[in-house]
């Protein structure tokens, strides 16, 4: 036995190395470790057991049971089609055959897939792991048919309170072309059960319910509802209900779910890494909404692009493991609030699960277990000598990563292979630990700091392998001294002025009152409010009078005249002295999000043709998905001396398209530059 942070892991003897669908019948070494036991603080002793995990074989079933939970696949499809657990029979939906689900979005249309194969890959007391076969032949396939074999794994094991999930897409050479987007693992739940729902310690409360959206009135687009007709609780009345409202950075929707406080249970899916997610820590997901509905959302272009769609060439061969996953059932005893204490239990069941990855118990070699992968070592300083002109200072707090091989940046839109980051200590240092054996670039961004940072040369991991690199050092963009500044380079519009929701559109995110102000941008209609509080004339902001936390809205949206929806000019007025420096200015552009945007810089005349154009960029849609981010673009715009002159200048900043209210751009950071020092 070894202990991990309090918690006792029982160690087994399994032999590695056997084939995905090979059977392990009971010959296993050291090597491998089960998950984390439940505890048992929190929850009733009724969940201490220690019965063997048993697999049974009704007709066209397949049953996995640990004495704690009871799960029930269709044979030979693999779709969950029950989950016991405790008083409740059933924790899935009962009115639909779709309860648990992988898909994809294919040709515009949400996906399944049905295994035509069962396997046994695992069984023994302690671990059952079972396999659902979805094979492509392209001998015996047609157009209708998706050229891709999934291979949908389960595992259940002794003592376990829940049970984990993992897929495994696979495309050989030769096999037609393919774009997907949207992979899911998707629960939806009991309704008569489930009504409390919690994203993080500031979202949660409790919820409607489907029929409660389904007899609402449906605002600008069908995933915002009024409840102007709520029938499962008055209280919801007059709310606005939109699932993106529950939305998360992936690096912190690590854990999420449901609760029954009928029979004081709770749902939990816990996602302990993100190596396998597109679009690195930043990127935005869905997670639970209404339904009761809960979701991993593994590769998606929600907040970013169709780049991230997962695109195959004709004759491309591929392969990736999505997961695994874990899906937690807890339990509370008497106590006032079951809902905070299921809560905070589910939050150190999800600290448990990241200080377990990677798993060493799961039997395919497609997932390499901790001795398997490599590490990389290093240390990130800043080079900005108009940061500190005499020294070299610590890259604190940066994002580090490793990527596919790429541009600088290029990780935003990759979706086929793994990412691995971490964060850099107060010194710089860092370290990526369990990295999987391949080649990659090494890829960092500072907060506070401008840009991104790539490392040139190539990565290249092996089992086992300890990367140390030297010293690394980030040259920000930068020519000369900064004249003036609005915002804070961090990839967010979070410190701009974000206006009061509208009293009736608003969602009670937190109906315990945890939430805070952080949360506004959540709100449905804000970006309206720029209407209102410039009713004659576009945002003008005046550098060292104005304030960016108070004077600069979040979004640049358009305007509405009454008829159509245009592009609006945001004036940015400063002062020049002393333009004695010989040279030419720079402006640093920064965006947090465009939605089918574009930018026109102009200084000191509106009407002449623009200095620079960003063209129509950006599908990120952050804007009406209630993101306060959504891809990250930097534009440097080199300014000549003879656009500006001593005293009063103004840049105008045009966003010129119009025709949607989500149409626009969110700012990061603007830096103005000068010329050199010499």
């Amino acid at each position: 036995m070894r202990q991990r942070g309090g918690w006792l892991l029982w160690t087994t003897l399994v032999i590695l190395g056997l084939h995905c669908l090979s059977v392990d019948a009971g010959n296993y070494n050291n090597n491998t470790r089960l998950g984390p036991l439940n505890r048992t603080s929190n929850i009733p002793k009724t969940q201490d057991r220690d019965d063997a995990v048993k697999i049974t074989y009704p007709p066209k079933q397949v049953v996995l049971d640990n004495g704690l939970v009871q799960l029930t696949f269709s044979n030979p499809g693999g779709q969950i089609t029950g989950i016991k657990y405790h008083v409740i029979d059933n924790l899935l939906k009962n009115k639909t055959t779709q309860t648990a689900y992988w898909d994809v979005m294919w040709r515009g249309q949400l996906h399944g897939f049905d295994g035509k194969e069962f396997k046994v890959i695992t069984e023994r007391e302690d671990q059952v792991e079972v396999s659902f076969i979805s094979t492509y032949n392209p001998s015996f396939s047609n157009d209708s048919m998706i050229p891709l074999t999934v291979n949908k794994r389960y595992i259940m094991q002794r003592g376990r309170s829940g049970f984990y999930a993992y897929v495994i897409f696979q495309r050989d050479e030769g096999w037609p072309e393919l774009a997907i987007n949207d992979v899911r693992l998707t629960f939806k739940l009991n309704q008569d059960q489930f009504n409390y729902m919690a994203v993080s310690d500031t979202r949660r409360r409790f919820m409607p319910t489907a029929d409660d959206r389904n007899l609402g009135q449906q605002l600008a687009y069908p995933e915002a509802k009024l409840l102007n007709n709520a029938t499962s609780n008055p209280l919801f009345h007059g709310e606005v209900d939109d699932k993106y409202q529950y939305s998360s950075d992936d690096k912190n929707g690590k854990v999420h779910g449901w609760i029954s406080t009928k029979s004081s249970v709770g749902f939990w899916l816990i996602t302990p890494s993100t190596e396998f997610r597109a679009g690195g820590p930043p990127k935005q997901d869905l997670t639970s909404h209404v339904g009761p509905t809960t979701m991993c959302v593994f590769s998606s272009s929600h907040y970013a692009t169709e780049q991230l769609c997962l695109k195959f060439k004709q004759g491309e061969a591929w392969k990736k493991v999505y997961g695994p996953v874990y899906v937690y059932l807890n339990l509370a005893g008497p106590t006032r609030d079951p809902t905070t204490t299921l809560w905070h239990d589910a939050k150190q069941q999800m600290h448990e699960e990241v200080r377990s990855w990677p798993y060493n118990f799961t039997r395919c070699p497609d997932f390499p277990v901790s001795e398997q992968r490599g590490s990389v070592f290093g240390n990130l300083q800043v080079n900005d000598r108009y940061i500190n002109s005499t020294s070299l200072v610590p890259a604190s707090s940066a994002y580090v990563g490793l990527a596919a091989p790429g541009e600088v940046g290029s990780w935003q839109t990759e979706s086929k292979g793994y990412q691995f980051w971490t964060r850099a200590d107060a010194k710089g240092d860092f370290v990526i630990k369990h990295v999987r054996p391949g080649n990659y670039n090494l890829y960092a961004w500072v907060p506070g700091i401008l840009g991104d940072y790539k490392y040139e040369a190539e990565i290249s991991i092996k089992p086992g392998s300890r990367f140390e690199l030297d010293k690394l050092t980030y040259s920000p963009p930068r020519i000369g001294p900064t004249l003036w500044e609005i915002g804070i380079p961090d990839r967010s519009a979070a410190e701009f002025y974000i206006p009061d929701p509208y009293p009736t559109l608003m969602n009670k995110l937190d109906n315990n009152n945890h939430s805070d102000a952080s949360d506004k941008f959540r709100q449905y209609g804000i970006w309206g409010r720029y209407g209102e509080l410039y009713p004659d004339h576009d945002l003008v902001y005046t550098v060292g009078v104005s304030d960016y936390r108070h004077d600069w809205f979040y979004a640049h949206v358009t305007r509405n005249t009454g008829n159509v929806l245009v592009g609006t000019t945001w004036q940015i007025q400063f002062k020049l002295t002393n333009m004695t420096a010989p040279g030419d200015y720079k402006l640093r552009l920064a965006l947090a999000s465009a939605n089918y945007a574009e930018l026109e810089v102009r200084f000191n005349n509106e009407s002449k043709a623009p200095l620079f154009s960003t063209g129509r960029i950006g599908e990120d849609n952050a804007i009406a998905r209630h993101g306060i981010h959504g891809l990250y673009w930097l534009f440097d715009v080199n300014v000549p001396r003879s656009q500006l002159h001593e005293g009063n200048n103004t840049l105008y900043l045009t966003q010129t398209r119009g025709g949607n209210m989500f149409v626009g751009v969110m700012y990061d950071y603007i830096r103005l530059e000068g010329p050199p020092l010499r």
